[in-house]
């Protein structure tokens, strides 16, 4: 049985909906989740700029004894995840590869839809996960760059947010997708918004959900879970900000954040 942490990370608070998924799925493990809210948005930075300060992430958590790593950023998964792989000695797993996994094996009509910020759609990351699986998939997708500052506000089910999800979704809807794939982890939190816009025809893939399935296979096959009545403590690590990483992280999370650190990094 292997008791060293988790190390999950973010380019800021939106991984949170991930350590969420592993918190349900895997109540055992004890988790280090770092945002790097500095430097947040990733979503326009380029490429090597994102390789650049993942890595920078990296070696501090892998400095942190942490047994396996979770990207929680669409960002970082879809311009550094096969960098970090390279420089990282155990498990990594990023959030792409679970939701469009999930995507199709859960369309019925083999159209499917993805939104997520503007990096992350540019990137044409999920296009080419579905089409690895299914060449015949044709993908429609969407960026939805004023979600995630409504996320952060908390505007939930808010008018002003359904407005502007129904213009962002509307080119989906023509589409006749029946998945939609959340490519952004703040999007979890707008899932009734998204399915009442939508109808019940259409199936919401969570990469958070998928990503915490497939991390629990890792430990499981790699033989680095820990003992099932473990008492679980998780940590956060911001790079600045604490007091607004706390107040919107609770939101993320349903609970108050316990232990924050901040540790400012590059």
């Amino acid at each position: 049985m292997n008791r060293a942490p988790l190390g999950v990370f973010d380019s800021g608070i939106g991984g949170l909906t991930v350590a969420r998924a592993l918190f349900e799925r895997l109540p055992q493990e004890s988790v280090i989740y770092f945002g790097d809210t500095a430097r947040v948005p990733y979503g326009p930075k380029s490429p090597d700029t994102v390789r650049r300060y993942a890595g920078e992430i990296l070696a501090y958590l892998l400095g942190r004894g942490v047994k396996a790593l979770v990207v929680a950023c669409n960002t970082i998964s879809a311009h550094a995840l096969d960098y970090l792989a390279a420089r990282c000695p155990v498990p990594l797993v990023g959030v792409i590869e679970p939701g469009a996994r999930a995507a199709v094996a859960a369309t019925r009509s083999g159209k499917v839809g993805v939104i997520g910020t503007a990096g992350t759609v540019a990137s044409g990351a999920y296009e080419r996960a579905i089409k690895a699986l299914r060449p015949d998939t044709p993908v429609c997708a969407q960026a939805c760059p004023l979600f995630v500052p409504l996320v952060e506000e908390g505007w939930f089910d808010h008018p002003a947010t359904e407005l502007i999800a129904r213009q962002y979704l509307e080119p989906l809807q023509r589409a006749a997708v029946d998945v939609l794939v959340l490519g952004c982890t703040h999007y979890p939190l707008l899932k009734p918004l998204l399915a009442r816009v939508l109808g019940s025809g259409v199936t919401l893939v969570d990469s958070a959900e998928e990503t915490a399935k497939v991390v629990a296979q890792a430990l499981e096959q790699g033989g680095l879970a820990t003992a099932p009545d473990a008492a679980a403590v998780h940590r956060f690590v911001v790079s600045d900000d604490e007091p607004h990483f706390r107040r919107v992280g609770a939101r993320f999370l349903g609970e108050k954040l316990q232990i924050v650190e901040v540790v400012p990094l590059g």
